[in-house]
């Protein structure tokens, strides 16, 4: 089974910047598409960017478009999210994760708060 924690969170006011890292252990993770994925507070969980095993494709939420870079080293396990120009809407528990999603592989996230 796949674990993945999610680090990098914090509070940052609008038009700033943060870098979220997932860590995971498993060695599926280098054959899979991963996805960063959000939660707001009241809110569905939505896909907010995803990445091909050979880190060549990515797709991105078009809320996030022009802001948000998805990165993946499989040597290390890891995906990153590079998040510039944020947002007040952007604040969210951040999750990583397979796409599609594994229900059991959700991790505890990391909290990104963004002040106006």
């Amino acid at each position: 089974q796949v674990q993945l924690v999610e680090s990098g969170g914090g509070l940052v006011q609008a038009g700033g910047s943060l870098r979220l890292s997932c860590a995971a252990s498993g060695s599926i993770f280098s054959g899979v598409t991963m996805g960063w994925y959000r939660q707001a507070p009241g809110k569905q969980r939505e896909l907010v960017a995803r990445i091909t095993t050979d880190g060549i494709s990515k797709n991105y939420a078009d809320s996030v478009k022009g802001r948000f870079t998805i990165s993946r080293d499989n040597a290390k396990n890891t995906v990153n999210l590079q998040m510039n120009s944020l947002k007040p809407e952007d604040t969210a528990v951040y999750y990583c994760n397979s796409w599609p999603a594994r229900a059991s592989s959700w991790g505890q996230g990391t909290q990104v708060t963004v002040s106006s």
